[in-house]
């Protein structure tokens, strides 16, 4: 049979069933939509909460809680597959219930779906139910990071950081995107932030040496006041029917404040004094703002209870609207700089978090409360603001990390990225040159056997970058739902695999990655090493049984296809089929009939070599259909393989050798023994007997069928 038409049953199972799949592709597209209705989301915020009416414009339901009478904002609830259907590595976005406070904080968040592979039948979704949990309380303006499991209780940010869940890395990073995006979406629509100033890192340019008086900051604009007089008090109070004033001329000041942005060198060192301002700085995180106000009026804003630390009731800065967290430094409060009129003071810090933009405009807000009655006694308060603005040219506004990206696991485990590219360097050269370290039988078993321990070992266990059917049931959802590959580019070390294996595949074949990348595959080759001293004989399967077997792959790649294609939870089943999120994604540590199932495989192959691999492995499977594109029939053959020398199809366990010494390279597993005999004048016979005769034979490669 020519090469062009060398079709199988294989090849005819597969065809149909691509046939099958592209017209559901057509037809049946999957979900991408929020499903809580009115009645679902009040489930989640029961009374004494009351769901409002949906956004006409957003896919947002404010949550409503009542205050004093009338109805606040407490939450905006929202679906995250609405805003950022960010795919899982199962494929298709996780869908979250997220409730986000007026202020950017998170009321709550909850798993509504996901398809996530290691949390089905794996972990177990508790996991993934606990990890939600961290973001309560967390801010939707801050760059929120997945660590490691336990990263919080490691010293790592708590504000900043939620803990992972080890074996679950690229899942969880998708999860707090799709969190992180989604919640900046209602925040730039609802809270108004995360817009003007969203990507952007803003800092004061370093000192140039200025020197500027109180009088020559006041001119420019860069020491502000806030007045508010008693005949403005008592204007503002007056609908209230009580007295908003003090004591003294209409004209005097009741509220008398004077602030200033600290962090520009020239500002800061002008009003504290070098030393201070340097002490000041000193006690800067990063990307932290320090405002300054000082107050000279009657009434003090900062109030005789005033505690140092806390967070002023009565002093507001607010930026496009919003209001920022600025809490007092409580540091020491003398030596004011000269022209600076006396009295109380404090400097407010503005973390780095809050999304703070020096370089734009910004107000400073006081309220004045008034009581109204005598046995009840009701607050009334008016606040009274004044705006503050610098040059631009004071500042350095650069582009800065803005929330969590799939960047972030690239350089998290660059380790681990660079020694897998320097195997996989050096595995090249090794399968190329067969009349090199392949031809020498005595180091070449041994370089075999410590490659695929780093396999199971490093590859497998240690970077968790076992290849998998799960990827391709993604990529078929991703096809039908969202045609985003992204959610590939949150686990580095399986993306960097998947595309040597790929470009291996057009050159060599499925049995690169089968025969030397896969780590259930190396795990069975050190199991089988057990049946020798087990004194466990191999069992021969009958060549047409085994001819039938080696079939089932290919109907089981089919049925998880069509069943991803369909939006069907039996592909998640069926690709249960691998045992390879059990041994090695999970370690054995899951349900006893996973863990059986992995465990019966492996005492299979005691019986039958890569029983597995042959048989049922569908990712195998797909292999060899694509491997069928390769461009050479690399494994160098004579005349005088299978008529009349049997040596290399006797050898080869995998049954991958044709009775007429052909290599079915869709059932080659790579492990080069055939290459190894005939490179090799003392196993190949036709060479031994050729060497006999006084003459030389040189093998050459054969078209397979």
């Amino acid at each position: 049979m020519t090469r062009s038409g060398r079709g199988d049953i294989a090849s005819n199972v597969l065809r149909s069933a691509l046939l099958a799949l592209l017209a559901l592709l057509l037809a049946v597209p999957l979900a991408t939509a929020g499903t809580l209705d009115r009645a679902g989301v009040e489930r989640h915020f029961p009374a004494p909460l009351v769901v409002g009416e949906r956004d006409t414009t957003l896919p947002v339901w404010p949550i409503l809680k009542q205050e004093a009478g009338s109805y606040e904002v407490f939450a905006y609830a929202f679906e995250s597959i609405d805003l950022a259907p960010i795919p899982g590595f199962g494929g298709t976005p996780p869908d979250l219930l997220v409730a986000l406070a007026p202020d950017g904080t998170f009321r709550d968040v909850k798993v509504i779906s996901h398809h996530e592979p290691v949390f089905l039948e794996g972990l177990g979704s508790e996991p993934l139910f606990a990890f939600v949990e961290q973001y309560v309380g967390l801010s939707a303006r801050r760059p929120i990071r997945v660590g490691r499991p336990n990263a919080r209780g490691s010293g790592a940010a708590p504000q900043t950081t939620v803990d992972g869940i080890s074996m679950a890395t690229a899942s969880t990073r998708v999860i707090n995107e799709s969190i992180l995006a989604a919640s900046l979406a209602v925040a730039r629509a609802k809270l108004g932030f995360g817009a003007a100033n969203l990507g952007l890192k803003v800092e004061a340019r370093p000192d140039t040496g200025e020197a500027l008086t109180v009088a020559e900051l006041t001119a420019r604009g860069w020491l502000r006041r806030l007045t508010v007089t008693n005949a403005g008090a008592e204007a503002a109070f007056r609908d209230a029917g009580v007295a908003g004033a003090g004591d003294g001329p209409a004209e005097a000041p009741l509220v008398y404040l004077t602030f200033a942005y600290l962090n520009v060198p020239a500002i800061g060192r002008a009003l504290l004094g070098a030393e201070r301002f340097a002490a000041l700085t000193r006690e800067f995180g990063p990307g932290d703002h320090a405002v300054l106000v000082v107050s000279h009026g009657p009434e003090n804003p900062l109030g005789d209870e005033f505690v140092l630390g806390s967070i002023p009731d009565r002093l507001t800065v607010t930026q496009g609207g919003l209001a920022v967290n600025a809490r007092d430094m409580a540091i020491e409060r003398r030596g004011a700089a000269p022209g600076l009129p006396d009295g109380p003071w404090t400097i407010l810090r503005i973390t780095g978090a809050a999304g703070f933009d020096p370089s734009a405009p910004w107000t400073l807000s006081a309220k004045i409360v008034r009581e109204r009655g005598q046995i009840f006694p009701e607050k009334i308060a008016r606040e009274f603001s004044a705006d503050y603005a610098l040059p631009a040219e004071l500042f350095i506004r650069e582009a800065a990390e803005a929330g969590p990206s799939w960047t972030d696991p690239w350089r998290a485990r660059g380790v681990e990225l660079g020694v897998i590219t320097l195997a996989l360097a050096g595995l090249v050269p090794v399968l190329a040159r067969q009349r090199g370290l392949v031809a020498d039988r005595r180091r070449f078993p041994v370089f075999r056997l410590a490659y695929l321990a780093f396999t199971l070992l490093f590859i497998g266990w240690y970077a968790q970058a076992q290849l998998s059917i799960v990827t391709l049931v993604g990529l078929v959802r991703a096809a039908t739902v969202t045609h985003d590959l992204t959610f590939l580019l949150y686990d580095p070390p399986s993306l960097l695999l998947w595309a040597f294996v790929i470009a291996t595949l057009v050159v060599w074949g499925r049995g690169t990655f089968c025969g030397w990348l896969c780590p259930f595959g190396a795990l069975q080759e050190f199991v089988a090493w057990l049946a020798k001293p087990l004194r466990i004989r191999p069992v021969a399967v009958p060549p047409r049984l085994d001819r039938a077997l080696r079939q089932v792959k290919y109907v089981l790649l089919a049925g998880i296809l069509i069943a991803a294609a369909t939006g069907s939870p039996l592909a998640d089943s069926l690709s249960e089929a691998e045992p390879f999120k059990t041994a090695i994604t999970l370690y054995f540590v899951r349900a006893w009939p996973f863990v059986a199932y992995a465990l019966g495989l492996l005492v299979l192959n005691l019986f039958v070599y890569k029983g597995f691999c042959r048989y049922l492995c569908p990712l195998g499977a797909s292999l060899a259909v694509l491997g069928r594109l390769r461009l050479l029939d690399w494994i160098p053959r004579r005349a005088e393989c299978g008529s009349p020398c049997q040596l290399c199809k006797v050898r080869c366990r995998y049954g991958a050798i044709r009775p007429d010494g052909r290599i079915d390279y869709p059932e080659c597993f790579q492990c080069m023994d055939c290459v190894t005999i005939i490179h090799d004048p003392g196993q190949c016979v036709p060479e031994v007997l050729a060497h006999r005769r006084g003459k030389r034979i040189v093998p050459q490669p054969v078209a397979a069928e």
